[in-house]
């Protein structure tokens, strides 16, 4: 066998990383959890749970605790065995279904993942759109009834087409050099937005101090909290604020590898917990203070705003709207790059890992995620394209269910690292021709029960647990037919 061919697995971005590189302590973990928070559907999600639930604090609050134990439970369980060989997700993924299983199955990933990048690209677009409208007004307030503004090619005008280029460069031009450089991104973004939230949490707390702050209390509502009635809604909370991280749980190898030792992952990963009280703390009082403040009506939350860009457009001020903007850019820009272009950029090498590097990568995610993003509105979103992608994101549940019984069952930690990037027949991670057939019948078994809480009409109750029954029922198939 030519040399070439048995170095055909390996690629610069997916053997263990240098030691010089890995630098990430427990602080560079908080902002990494930050920017998977804040984001305008976290904070909606946030917002609404204590709507729903009537702002019960005790249930929400516990219940948010509850999924993010969870979370970072099983991202210390994921995490530790890229940290300790410096290895992504998907080369990982190698020891158990073999490296072309690894392939394939990786890829639903990378195709999960470019189709999430491209719908956030698209919202991020408006947020750009938005901005160059408020410019144009501001210059001339007749100046967006001109004709060239009023036709439309794929649901988008000409400034939804400037903007949607623009955003898909920019992030292709700051994305493009993988993790040790996106760190810097992922701070400055974490640092930026929850100044923002400070400084919105100030302007709702001063327009009118001792309304806000005595609603504020009153809402904290602890009522009932041990009857039998809220052990339902608790779980149903936890598994709603997990569902929202699993897209996350499965590749966060691909940023753990990074991660200096055991010690800073683990204190890493209760920042997720941290995270998320502050988070909530400064979502529920900027809905609750904006909402008082724009009805003047301390006792009607029955039409509260959840979503920051209604609430920002509800207080007609364009300079607030402008910066509240710049701030929701920020947001989503950096949870697009930590939970979808950098999985994708791993998966992608993974695929042809002779052929791509970091930037060839990215101008190919770009350019995937910009016909996705330009498809949305007239296509995607008229099908019900999500569905679809929550159908391949059921594989990520019984994914993680694998790899880590696995690591820790079958195979006691032992990994042998320079078999992961071999095809040679007698290597350790060959088995029948790069597939691992065994662990692929528990997988598409985990994948059925998973996939049927949204497909299964009677079963759609336990939808936001699909991940974790899921890895189980892999998890438990795998260890009975290793261990024979």
């Amino acid at each position: 066998m030519a040399n070439s061919d048995k170095n055909e697995l390996i690629n610069w971005e997916l053997v263990a990383t240098n030691p010089s590189d890995k630098s990430w302590n427990w602080k560079d973990l908080f902002y990494y959890w930050g920017v998977n928070i804040q984001s305008v559907i976290g904070f909606s999600l946030i917002a609404s749970l204590y709507l729903i639930y009537q702002l019960n604090t005790s249930v929400v609050f516990l219940g948010s605790i509850l999924g993010s134990i969870l979370v970072w439970f099983f991202c210390n369980l994921i995490g530790k065995p890229s940290q300790i060989h410096g290895i992504p997700f998907v080369v990982l993924l190698r020891t158990s279904l073999g490296f072309r299983g690894a392939k394939y199955f990786g890829g639903l990933r990378f195709l999960v993942g470019i189709f999430m990048f491209g719908i956030q690209t698209y919202f991020l677009s408006k947020a750009f759109s938005y901005l160059i409208r408020i410019l144009f007004f501001s210059i001339d307030n007749e100046f967006l009834n001109k004709d060239i503004f009023l036709i439309f090619l794929s649901g988008l005008n000409i400034i939804d087409w400037f903007s949607i280029i623009i955003t898909i460069i920019l992030q292709t031009y700051f994305f493009k050099y993988g993790v040790v450089y996106s760190k810097k991104i992922i701070k400055l973004s974490a640092i930026t937005v929850y100044s923002g939230l400070i400084l919105f949490f100030l302007i709702v707390f001063f327009s009118d101090i001792k309304l806000t702050l005595n609603v504020f209390l009153e809402s904290l509502n602890f009522r009932g909290f041990l009857s039998s009635q809220s052990i339902i809604p608790l779980l149903t909370v936890g598994g709603t604020v997990f569902a929202y991280f699993s897209i996350v749980i499965l590749s966060f190898g691909d940023f753990s590898k990074y991660v200096k030792n055991e010690k800073e992952l683990s204190r890493g990963n209760l920042s997720i917990l941290i995270n998320l009280v502050i988070f909530s703390f400064f979502a529920v009082f900027i809905t609750i203070g904006s909402d008082i403040f724009l009805k003047d009506d301390a006792n009607s939350i029955v039409k509260i705003l959840t979503n920051p860009t209604d609430i920002i457009g509800k207080f007609n001020n364009i300079q607030l709207t402008v910066i509240a903007l710049l701030f929701i850019i920020f947001a989503s820009a950096s949870t697009n790059l930590v939970a979808n272009f950098i999985p994708c950029q791993f998966t992608l090498i993974n695929f042809l890992p002779k052929k791509l590097n970091l930037q060839s990568s990215s101008y190919v995610i770009s350019i995937l995620g910009l016909l996705i993003g330009i498809l949305w509105l007239p296509l995607f979103s008229q099908i019900g394209i999500l569905a679809f992608v929550d159908t391949f994101g059921s594989f990520f549940g019984p994914l993680f269910g694998l790899m880590i019984t696995d690591y820790y069952l079958v195979k006691n930690k032992e990994i042998v690292s320079k078999d992961i990037y071999s095809i040679e027949k007698n290597s350790t991670y060959y088995f029948s021709n790069g597939w691992h057939l065994k662990a692929i019948y528990c997988l598409i078994l985990g994948f059925v029960f998973a996939a049927s809480t949204i497909w299964n009409y009677n079963l759609m109750y336990l939808q936001s647990f699909s991940w974790i029954i899921g890895a189980f029922i892999t998890s438990l198939t795998y260890y009975l037919l290793a261990k024979k």
